[in-house]
């Protein structure tokens, strides 16, 4: 009988040490992503980092990690920039994949990606699919986040102010601000100033436009958050009175400006005569 239990116990050991390890409910999952922005446009530089983890008790050989967009192709909207952590590749001009070479049991891996929005970037959302597999296994294909593509925009804003200064009547400075409120740069930005029609010109740090009260203020290229300033200056006359107002308008930006109502700017004064200005 002693016999017996001492061979059912190196048996019940043995198998103990043999047989494999079940996942634990606490194993991360076999991919996961963490993605630096979900909402995009054209042109955009931006990051996935994909973390995979091989819960099985054997050696994943070849192991790969790989990006998807669900039902759809995924170089329709990005292209490969670089990788760290891994051998990067665009596969079957579809899809992208980050070598790792074997895992082993249990051991994780992490692969960096930069990726660019095409230019020609189709519009639609679409979902960040990823996946870990080998050659000789591979694991289910993990859905991540939503992927939002949206038009390039740069909202312009302009705002208006004015000071007076008593030369031989009053003299008006008017400070114009152009604020790009993003979320892209601008480029090719024009704003025209103009002085009230009871004025005349006398200055700007602007561009007159031939002999009018106007000037185009130009700015090649405006960075997302950059502010800047001009000025323009008129005179009153002896005989002005009444209202005076100049505006500021942008009338010219790329990309697309999306918010209209803040892309005109209007500042009054109010004279007595030309000598007792009020702004």
């Amino acid at each position: 009988m002693k016999l017996i239990r001492a061979a059912l116990i190196v048996g019940i050991l043995g198998a103990s040490l043999t047989a494999p390890l079940a996942a634990s409910a606490e194993d991360p999952p076999t991919s996961a992503v963490e993605v630096s922005a979900t909402t995009l446009s054209p042109g955009d530089t931006f990051t996935v980092t994909q973390t995979v983890y091989n819960k099985g008790d054997f050696t994943l050989e070849g192991a790969k990690a790989a990006l998807y967009a669900k039902d759809q192709t995924l170089t329709d909207w990005i292209e490969l920039v670089s990788c760290t952590g891994a051998n990067c590749f665009t596969a079957e001009g579809t899809h992208v994949r980050a070598s790792f070479g074997d895992v082993g049991a249990h051991e994780t891996r992490t692969v960096v990606w930069t990726l660019r929005v095409r230019d020609d970037t189709k519009l639609d959302p679409f979902i960040l699919r990823n996946q870990l597999f080998a050659d000789n296994y591979g694991y289910e294909i993990l859905s991540g986040p939503t992927i939002t593509i949206v038009p390039k925009a740069a909202d312009i804003a302009v705002a208006l102010s004015a000071s007076v200064k008593m030369v031989t009547t009053a003299r008006i400075t008017y400070t114009i601000t152009v604020k790009n409120n993003g979320p892209n740069a601008a480029t090719g930005v024009r704003v025209v100033a103009t002085a009230p029609a009871a004025t005349a010109y006398y200055a700007s740090t602007c561009t007159r436009v031939g002999t009018t009260r106007s000037a185009n203020c130009d700015f090649a290229t405006l960075a997302s958050g950059e502010t800047v300033t001009r000025t323009l200056t008129a005179n009153t006359g002896m005989l002005t009175a009444g209202t005076l107002t100049a505006t500021a308008q942008r009338t010219a930006s790329s990309p697309n400006d999306p918010v209209a109502t803040n892309d005109k700017a209007t500042k009054s004064c109010s004279a007595l005569t030309g000598l007792v200005v009020r702004c």
